[in-house]
């Protein structure tokens, strides 16, 4: 006779909660996707003009420390509340205190397109997901969200600048739960980051706006060799990452220990990389224009043929002053060049396509720098097709693990330590942790 299992029948959970959840995020997020998403679009298409500005007047790189100082004035008088960006976002999903001044959104945008207009080394990912962050946050009042739902808006308008900055939604969502807390995710988050992330880069692309391509053409199967390739690329990915980080910050404290008023930093520092480029010209690098601001029309040439070896090298200097200085953007994009220019000089040694290469370079240094191995594994899928992910994968996961526990963002907190010599979980920020 078969065992009366009715009593032990657990009743079926009410599906009301889920469905008030579902609905009521899925109208905040559609909010803060046109928020982001036209936000987004707005800055991408301004600083396409400003990079083509400059392009037809190179002289106007003579104003970098002009450029620098007005920067400096512009946060020392009306930004000192949100001068620490992105760490400022991350900071207040950890503990939530007060919304993020909505001034966040206008002074990021104005910083970078003057960064960029004097030829800066600067990225976009940072005004991106400032703005998303900021003006998802504005809704945290009218909506009266608690602590804990307020982070969930603070990671939903992150992931909606991510993905529609750089036109990788799947991206975007995981980078939202991933950046904030190494080696943990928060999945509570998972639907808002989601919607937030697939709407902004829809509501980008109705404005018209597109995005770059690199076009990856053939994958061999992965073997042996490809096998040791993609691991060996992975660990130089994570030490260039690491050298990033570490050059960025120690200009960071140079700068603010050398120069007592702060608005004088980056005026110093575009003299600094005005004269740096100005010598480099002369000699080892003439086109050394390819370097500063974006860099796209170099990342693109990375994927064609193999990059001189010390590309990657001068890009991260000239990233590292610019931003290090007080100069304002993002550094994704120039780790994109870096990891770009990495791969493809290593064309010359590995016996991979340097397309491929360039491709894996691309997304394992900015996954080392950043700590977000899933996101740069699947914005590698997005951008370059699934048939590289294998060894998309590889180059992130060992550049995560190379890179230690250091980072771009000072903010972040150990969750899950990558090396058992750091324990399980520390619950610090990087900026705080010991150097090793």
């Amino acid at each position: 006779m078969p065992p009366n299992t009715s009593a032990r029948r657990l009743p079926l959970p009410d599906p009301a909660p889920q469905l008030l959840f579902a609905g009521r995020w899925l109208l905040i997020c559609a909010v803060v996707s046109v928020l982001a998403g036209t936000a987004s679009a707005g800055f991408l298409v301004s600083l396409d003009w400003v990079t083509h500005l400059r392009r037809l007047h190179p002289w106007l790189v003579l104003l970098l420390p002009l450029g620098g100082l007005a920067v400096g004035l512009l946060y020392h008088y009306l930004g000192q509340s949100v001068a620490r960006g992105n760490n400022h976002l991350i900071e207040e999903i950890h503990q939530p205190r007060d919304v993020i001044p909505l001034r966040m959104a206008p002074l990021v945008l104005l910083g970078t397109l003057l960064t960029h207009l004097v030829g800066g080394s600067a990225g976009r990912e940072g005004t991106a997901v400032q703005m998303g962050g900021a003006l998802a946050d504005q809704l945290t009042r009218g909506l009266r969200l608690r602590p804990r739902e307020r982070r969930l808006l603070l990671i939903a308008g992150i992931s909606a600048g991510f993905a529609s900055v750089f036109g990788t939604p799947l991206a975007g969502a995981v980078f939202g739960l991933e950046v904030f807390r190494i080696g943990r995710l928060r999945y509570d988050a998972l639907l808002p980051s989601v919607l937030a992330a697939y709407g902004a880069d829809w509501v980008t692309r109705q404005w018209g706006v597109g995005h770059a391509h690199y076009l990856v053409p053939h994958v061999p199967a992965l073997g042996a060799a490809g096998l040791a390739a993609a691991l060996g690329l992975g660990v130089l990915a994570g030490v260039v990452a690491r050298w990033f980080g570490a050059a960025t910050h120690a200009c960071q404290r140079w700068f603010a220990a050398a120069v007592a008023w702060p608005p004088l930093r980056p005026a110093l520092g575009g003299a600094a990389l005005l004269l740096l480029t100005w010598l480099l010209s002369l000699g080892p690098v003439p086109n050394i224009t390819n370097y500063l601001g974006l860099g796209l029309p170099t990342i693109a040439a990375a994927f064609a043929a193999p990059l001189p070896w010390y590309a990657f090298l001068l890009k991260l200097l000239l990233t590292s002053l610019t931003l290090g200085s007080g100069f304002k953007g993002g550094e994704v994009t120039p780790l994109f060049f870096v990891g770009a220019a990495l791969g493809s000089a290593l064309a010359l040694v590995l016996p991979l396509p340097v397309a491929l290469l360039a491709a894996m370079g691309f997304v394992a240094v900015f996954a080392g720098a950043a700590n977000t191995p899933l996101a740069c594994t699947l914005m590698g899928i997005e951008l370059f097709g699934v048939a590289a992910a294998p060894y998309l994968a590889l180059a992130c996961v060992m550049a995560y693990l190379a890179s230690g526990h250091r980072g771009i963002y000072g903010a972040q907190v150990v969750g899950q330590a990558k090396h058992l010599r750091y324990g399980r979980d520390t619950g610090q920020p990087l900026s705080q942790l010991p150097k090793r």
